[in-house]
C-alpha cells in the first residue's frame, strides 16, 4: 500500500512534470510559422463561437498579461491573422475574430504541436492514465474557477 501524497508534493510533482513536458513540447513547437504565445490566442479563438472574442474575454483565458494581448493582438491583426471589431453591445469594447488565414496558420501549427503532445504524452501515459489525468486536471481547474 502506498502512503497518500501531501498537497504540496502532489503540487509539486504536477508543477515540475508540467514544466518538463512543455520546454519539451516548445523545443519541438513550429516557431517559424508563429510563436506559442500567438498560437494560444489562435487557439482560444477557434474555441469561441464565431471564432469571435472580446479582448477583455480573451485575457481571461490566455497566460499573457493585459498589455501583452493588445501587443500581440495588433502584431496577429497586422499580419492579418486576426480583424478588430467595435463591439454592437457595447461601442467601448473591442471584439477580436480570426479571419480565415489566421484558421489556416493555426490548424498548420496545430498539427505539428498536436503530434508533438500525442508523443509525450503516450509515451509516458497510458489511455487510462489519460483518461484519469483529464479527469483530475479538469476537477482542480474547475474547484479553483468556482472561486
Amino acid at each position: 500500500m502506498t502512503t497518500p501524497a501531501s498537497p504540496v508534493a502532489a503540487w509539486e510533482s504536477l508543477f515540475r512534470a508540467q514544466v518538463a513536458v512543455m520546454r519539451q513540447i516548445a523545443s519541438e513547437f513550429p516557431s517559424d510559422l508563429i510563436s506559442l504565445n500567438e498560437y494560444d490566442v489562435l487557439f482560444t479563438l477557434t474555441r469561441c463561437e464565431n471564432r469571435t472574442v472580446r479582448i477583455r474575454e480573451l485575457n481571461e483565458n490566455v497566460l499573457l498579461t493585459q498589455p501583452s494581448i493588445s501587443r500581440l493582438i495588433d502584431r496577429l491583426f497586422a499580419r492579418g491573422l486576426v480583424t478588430k471589431l467595435t463591439d454592437p453591445s457595447d461601442g467601448r469594447g473591442t471584439l477580436v475574430a480570426l479571419t480565415d488565414a489566421g484558421h489556416a496558420l493555426y490548424r498548420e501549427a496545430a498539427q505539428v504541436h498536436g503530434r508533438s503532445i500525442t508523443s509525450r504524452m503516450t509515451t509516458a501515459l497510458t489511455p487510462d492514465e489519460l483518461t484519469d489525468l483529464a479527469r483530475l486536471t479538469r476537477k482542480l481547474y474547475t474547484s479553483v474557477m468556482a472561486k
